[in-house]
């Protein structure tokens, strides 16, 4: 059961759904569009006021969007909306601190899109808000509790705060990684702290950034620039800065001038100088893996069910790949008239998403404890390593392909292919 937050009772509407999403942020408004779009009548729920989210203000938060998960936006009708503020990756250049060895992706080694994108998440956010209000079979409500949840046999049910009650066949959890549903199932997580805090903000500089995404391995943990669009004649990047959890708050207590002459030395001079281009924003960073995807009646996704470090910018992609298998699974059982809440449908799912996901945690977790410290031998093998893979052209290629997210058992969405 989950606990009663804020409860203003006020109306005994009864909403019937076939699907219920607890969580309206980009991975619970995606999977209602998804689910939605294909007929599917969907209710998304959330706490927050989505006016809170998408003020005209950049925020100075950013997202990366794999190739593949690009194709999913354009398969559910979100990409168009989205494009006009999307930055592409087409290089990605990784370095160990500063070593002479190097990898370099370039987009054209596989193909004509764009290894990804990067996109202001206050854009991804009034995109999707914009779709799912055009959709007649999503019902959005917020902002609103969730009081309580029942599930059986039968179906679901959840009182809201406000009084009112929801009906559905299924519960999906998109409610994050401390996911007040996944809680209230009983199901545990497997977590392992970083001792790593990371800082999130954007940096106008001097030079243009020419669609190339850096990747720095700092014995602090890695220092990621990612490229955006620019604002006027402006030009523009996201900054990803992972360090020690003990030196964050006295990072975040400087002032913007202590601040940028701090970030400098890992920016480097390559985009010419820098200045802050918004706020800045900090969590601690920490490896969580539900011990389950599903219950009775309820499969969580995204971060609900996973998240891992941002070293190699794949959070919300693993949930937009979670989205995209999820949401075939349960297109498809409906199309042959069956109950969209089974066990057996519900574990296609895992078994399609839990083994990928479990791998890229493994190995992003891998990464980051090899590249988080300043060993010689570590260091030497590294750079080695790196300068290895740079060379060996099909190796390089399977690599930029994974990070594209295009590569294994893909569902259709992810394929390009309708839902």
């Amino acid at each position: 059961m989950l606990p009663v937050m804020a409860a203003s009772r006020s109306k005994s509407e009864t909403i019937d759904v076939e699907a219920l999403i607890v969580g309206g942020g980009l991975v619970g408004l995606t999977l209602g569009s998804a689910l939605a779009g294909a007929g599917l009548p969907v209710a998304v729920v959330d706490r927050t006021d989505p006016a809170t989210i998408v003020a005209p203000t950049f925020d100075g938060r950013a997202t990366a969007i794999a190739n593949g998960s690009a194709r999913v936006l354009q398969g559910i009708g979100l990409w168009d909306a989205v494009a006009p503020h999307a930055s592409a990756i087409n290089d990605i250049r990784v370095s160990d601190g500063d070593s002479l060895l190097f990898l370099h992706y370039d987009h054209r080694e596989v193909g004509d899109e764009p290894l990804g994108h990067i996109i202001e998440n206050r854009h991804l956010r009034l995109a999707m808000l914009d779709h799912v209000r055009a959709l007649d079979a999503l019902e959005f409500l917020a902002p609103v509790e969730v009081a309580e949840i029942t599930r059986d046999g039968a179906g679901v049910t959840a009182e809201l705060a406000d009084g009112r009650q929801i009906r559905a066949r299924l519960l999906l959890a998109c409610d994050g990684r401390n996911s007040g549903v996944r809680e209230a199932a009983g199901i545990g997580v497997t977590r392992l702290p970083y001792n790593q805090t990371s800082i999130v903000c954007a940096v106008f500089h001097d030079l243009p950034h020419n669609n190339v995404a850096h990747e720095r391995f700092l014995p602090g943990g890695p220092f990621a620039i990612l490229p955006m669009q620019d604002v006027g004649e402006r030009h523009r990047s996201a900054i990803v800065w992972s360090d020690h959890s003990d030196l964050a708050p006295a990072l975040m207590a400087l002032d913007e001038a202590e601040f940028v002459a701090e970030m400098a030395p890992r920016f480097g001079d390559i985009l010419g100088s820098i200045e802050l281009a918004g706020p800045r924003w900090s969590h601690p960073l920490s490896l969580s893996h539900a011990q389950s995807y599903i219950g009775q009646r309820l499969a969580l996704v995204g971060d609900a069910a996973h998240a891992i470090h941002p070293i190699a910018g794949q959070g919300l992609n693993m949930g937009i790949r979670d989205i995209a298998a999820l949401a075939e699974v349960v297109i498809d059982a409906r199309r042959l008239g069956r109950d969209i809440g089974s066990p057996d449908i519900l574990a296609d799912y895992e078994r399609w998403r839990r083994f990928d996901n479990m791998v890229l945690a493994v190995v992003t977790d891998l990464m980051t404890r090899m590249f988080s410290n300043d060993v010689p031998p570590l260091r030497a093998a590294r750079s080695i390593g790196l300068g290895a893979v740079n060379r060996i052209a099909p190796l390089r290629r399977n690599f930029m392909r994974h990070a594209m997210g295009t590569v294994g058992d893909l569902p259709r969405l992810v394929r390009g292919e309708a839902l």
